[in-house]
Parts: C-alpha cells; sequence; structure tokens
C-alpha cells in the first residue's frame, strides 16, 4: 500500500507538479491551504506526512504547523515545508516548531523526494520508496 502524502499550496502548478511527480510511489491529496488540511485530518483520517507552502489564505504553513505539533494526535506527522522566503531566520522558525525539513522553491524534484526518503528513513517506516 503506497503511503498518503497530503499537500497544502495555494499555487495550483505547484499542487499539479507535484502530484504528477510523486504519484508514483505515493497516494497525493492535495488543498489549496491549511484548513483544508485539518479539516480532513479532524474527519478521522491520517496521513504518512504533510507538504507545506508557508503562504497560503485562511491557514498559512506557520499557522499549520503549530496546530499539528501542538496536537496530542497530529504532532508525529512528518512535515515538510516548502517556501519562496529565503530567510534563514524562516526557516529556523519552522525547524524549531518541529517542521521536519524546510525546501526553498523552486526545487528539484529528485531533492524533493530523496528528503521524503530520509523523513521515511527517520520515521522509521517500511518500505521506503
Amino acid at each position: 500500500m503506497k503511503k498518503k502524502i497530503l499537500i497544502a499550496d495555494d499555487n495550483e502548478n505547484i499542487r499539479l507538479l507535484l502530484n504528477e511527480f510523486l504519484k508514483s510511489d505515493y497516494e497525493i491529496i492535495s488543498f489549496d491551504d491549511g484548513s483544508g488540511i485539518l479539516n480532513w485530518l479532524n474527519k478521522g483520517n491520517m496521513p504518512d506526512m504533510i507538504i507545506s507552502d508557508v503562504m497560503m489564505p485562511t491557514i498559512n504553513g506557520w499557522d499549520l504547523v503549530n496546530n499539528l505539533k501542538l496536537s496530542v494526535y497530529y504532532k508525529n506527522i512528518p512535515v515538510l515545508v516548502l517556501s519562496g522566503i529565503e530567510k534563514s531566520q524562516e526557516r529556523v522558525k519552522f525547524l524549531e516548531a518541529g517542521a521536519d525539513e524546510y525546501m526553498m522553491k523552486p526545487f528539484s524534484p529528485q531533492e524533493l523526494k530523496a528528503r521524503i526518503n530520509n523523513i521515511f528513513k527517520r520515521y522509521n517506516y517500511e518500505n521506503v520508496n
């Protein structure tokens, strides 16, 4: 069974790119902001990982990561942040809040896949692609 990755990004092209690149190895479910992810989780669903943009409407990446990491139920879901914000303090802020990775946009799909695999290895998932 494929691992399930949730994607939150308000840019439809990024969502489509991520889906296209990752769908052969993972089940991809995407939303245009963090509220979609939180609603999906609150229905009793559980992903293997979340990939989130930072700047999104309604619930942005920062609020999403904080909500997840403060939750008893969701704090152990691995989170990879994709962002166009290049500031080091922004990366540090997310990593200190509990994000597992922070990657800059534009990104290399191969590097993204390597980072996803490394996160799964750290979480001791079996059958890492």
